[in-house]
C-alpha cells in the first residue's frame, strides 16, 4: 500500500483537492487503483449544518455522509463512489475518541491529543488498505493553522512508521505576483516549506500555484532553499478548465516522479484517451446559455457539482455551456430569464428566495424553455403547479407555512421529532422506479435508478391525481409511494427531481438529466 500526503501553504483554497485528484488520475492512467481521503481540521462534525457562504456546497456520499465539496472533485476525476471513509473532520474524530472514553475503552488512562487523537487520525489514513494501490490523503487548511497541528503530527508519525518508499509528501504552495515589482516572489513558498519542516515533514515535491510562468531560475531557487530536487518543483498555473490540469502535470513529468519515489512502474501503456477527451478543441462549438436561479448566486462554490455537471454534459454534447447564476431575489429576474436557452432551479433550505424560484419555474413552463429542477427546485415546481394550474392560491410547503390548507410539500412523520439537524435528513442512495414511457424513463433508459438524496420534506402523495389532471405527472417513485420525479406534458423538456443528480456526473459519463437539459437547450440555438 502506498500513501501520498497533500498539504498546502501560504493561503487556503489553492486547490489541494483538484491537484491531488489530478495526480490520482495520472496514476490511474498508468494502471493503478487510487482513492482519496479528506482530513478537515474544523470542529464541526460535518459541513451539513454550515452556511454555503462559508463552506460552499455540501456533498453527499453514497452511504449518506455530508461532506466537503472536494469529494465531488475526487469522484469526478477518479470515477469513484465516495463513502464515509473518504471524509473526516476534527469534530468527528474528537467525538469518536470522547465516546470511547465515556465507554471506558481507555482503561482509566488520561486521554490526550497524542497518542489518542493522532492514533485515531492514523487509523483513518488506512481506510482503503487492501482495496486500492494508492491512497492520496488531503490535509485541509494551511500549514501553521493551530487546528491542523494534530493532523500534521499524525502525518509525521505515520510517515515515520512506514517504509520510506511507501509514503510521499507533496506540498502545494502559492507564488504571488507583485504588480509593482512585476515579478513573482518565492519567499512565501520558502517560509511555508520551512514551517512544514519544523513539524517534521520534508516534502518530496513542491507544486507552485501561480498566475504566471515560473522560470527555471526560480525553480532552482526554490529547490535550493527548500531542499527539493529541481525536477520536483512543479508549476501549477491557472488553466481554462480544471480538467486540463492532469495533462499539464503529465507534461512536467509529475506522474513519473511520483512512481519513481514510490518505487513503482507503470502497469500499462499510459492511456491518453481521457486526456484527449477533456482537451477537445471547442473553437467551432455553439454556446448555450443556462440560467441557474438560486439564493447563493454570488457564491459559485455553493453549486459546484451543478456547475461541473453542466459543463461535463456540454463537453459531451460538443457545445460550450455559458452558465450564469441569478439570484432568485433579483428584481429583474424575468427580464434576465428571457436570455437563456435553459433554466435550472437547484436545491436549498429555508424560505428566502422561494418566490423568485417559483416565478422562474412559471416562466419556463409557460414559455416552453428547457427546465430542470433539483430537490427544492422540484418542490417549487409542485407549489407553482398547485397555485397556477390547480388554482390552490395558498398552496405551500409546510417548511414555510405550517398552517397551509394545501400542504403539497410536507415532512415525513419520522422527521417531525428530530432533535439534531446534522445527518438526520433522507441522505445518500435511494432507489426509484420509473414510469415506462415517461421522459425520465427515456433519459435514463432503465426501469430502476439509484440517486443520492439530501432533504427533509417530500411531495404530498395525496395530490398526485389532481396534478395529473393539469399535466404534471409523477414519473418516479420510491417504494411505489414517495414521488421522486415530476415532469410536464406538452413541454419540450420539463423535469424536476427530489434527489441530487449532480453528484453522479463524470467526464466521459454525463448524467442523463443534465445531458437532456443541455441537448434541449442546444436545439433552441440557431
Amino acid at each position: 500500500m502506498k500513501y501520498i500526503f497533500m498539504t498546502g501553504g501560504v493561503v487556503s483554497s489553492l486547490g489541494k483537492g483538484i491537484t491531488g485528484a489530478s495526480i490520482g488520475k495520472l496514476l490511474q492512467l498508468h494502471g493503478y487503483k487510487v482513492n482519496m481521503i479528506k482530513m478537515d481540521p474544523y470542529i464541526n462534525v460535518d459541513p451539513g449544518t454550515m452556511n454555503p457562504f462559508q463552506h460552499g456546497e455540501v456533498y453527499v456520499t453514497a452511504d449518506g455522509a455530508e461532506a466537503d465539496l472536494d469529494l465531488g472533485t475526487y469522484e469526478r476525476f477518479l470515477d469513484i463512489v465516495t463513502t464515509r471513509a473518504n471524509t473526516n473532520t476534527a469534530g468527528h474524530i474528537y467525538q469518536t475518541v470522547i465516546n470511547k472514553e465515556r465507554k471506558g475503552e481507555y482503561n482509566g488512562g488520561t486521554v490526550q491529543v497524542i497518542p489518542h487523537i493522532t492514533n485515531e487520525i492514523k487509523r483513518r489514513f488506512t481506510a482503503f488498505d487492501k482495496q486500492v494501490d494508492i491512497t492520496i490523503i488531503e490535509i485541509g487548511g494551511t500549514i501553521g493553522d493551530i487546528e491542523g497541528l494534530p493532523f500534521i503530527e499524525a502525518t509525521r508519525q505515520f510517515m515515520l512508521e512506514q517504509k520510506k518508499e511507501d509514503v510521499m509528501s507533496i506540498h502545494l504552495t502559492f507564488v504571488p505576483y507583485i504588480e509593482g515589482a512585476k515579478e513573482l516572489k518565492t519567499k512565501p513558498t520558502q517560509h511555508s516549506v520551512n514551517k512544514l519542516r519544523e513539524v517534521g515533514i520534508v516534502p518530496d515535491m513542491i507544486i507552485c500555484r501561480t498566475q504566471y510562468p515560473i522560470t527555471d531560475s526560480m525553480k532552482g531557487k526554490i529547490s535550493l532553499f527548500c531542499n527539493v530536487p529541481e525536477e520536483a518543483v512543479v508549476e501549477a498555473r491557472t488553466l481554462k478548465s480544471i480538467y486540463h490540469i492532469p495533462e499539464s502535470l503529465h507534461k512536467q513529468g509529475v506522474d513519473e516522479i511520483v512512481l519513481k519515489r514510490l518505487n513503482l512502474k507503470s502497469k500499462i501503456k499510459f492511456n491518453h484517451k481521457w486526456l484527449k477527451y477533456v482537451n477537445q478543441d471547442t473553437t467551432n462549438y455553439k454556446t448555450v446559455r443556462i440560467g441557474v436561479i438560486g439564493k447563493y448566486a454570488d457564491l459559485k462554490d455553493a453549486y459546484k457539482s451543478i456547475d461541473e455537471s453542466l459543463k461535463i454534459s456540454a463537453m459531451d454534447a460538443k457545445v460550450i455551456a455559458d452558465v450564469e447564476y441569478i439570484s432568485s431575489e433579483d428584481k429583474n429576474l424575468i427580464k434576465k430569464l428571457k436570455t437563456f436557452d435553459g433554466i435550472l432551479v437547484p436545491g436549498g433550505f429555508g424560505m428566502r428566495g422561494i418566490d423568485g424560484k417559483i416565478a422562474a419555474i412559471k416562466f419556463a413552463r409557460e414559455n416552453k424553455v428547457p427546465f430542470l429542477g433539483i430537490c427544492l427546485g422540484m418542490q417549487c415546481c409542485v407549489i407553482e403547479a398547485a397555485r397556477n394550474l390547480l388554482k390552490f392560491k395558498n398552496a405551500n410547503t409546510t417548511e414555510i407555512d405550517k398552517k397551509t390548507i394545501y400542504p403539497v410539500i410536507e415532512m415525513l412523520d419520522e422527521q417531525k421529532d428530530v432533535k439534531y439537524l446534522g445527518g438526520t435528513m433522507r441522505l445518500g442512495n435511494y432507489e426509484s422506479d420509473l414510469v415506462k414511457g415517461s421522459l425520465a424513463h427515456k433519459l435514463y433508459k432503465t426501469d430502476k435508478i439509484v440517486e443520492r438524496h439530501r432533504h427533509r420534506y417530500e411531495m404530498n402523495p395525496k395530490y398526485i391525481d389532481m396534478f395529473k389532471e393539469v399535466g404534471l405527472d409523477v414519473s418516479g417513485y420510491h417504494k411505489g409511494v414517495l414521488p421522486e420525479i415530476v415532469e410536464m406534458k406538452d413541454h419540450p423538456f420539463y423535469i424536476a427531481v427530489q434527489f441530487h443528480p449532480e453528484f453522479g456526473a463524470r467526464p466521459t459519463k454525463p448524467h442523463p438529466l443534465f445531458q437532456g437539459l443541455i441537448l434541449a437547450a442546444k436545439a433552441r440555438v440557431k
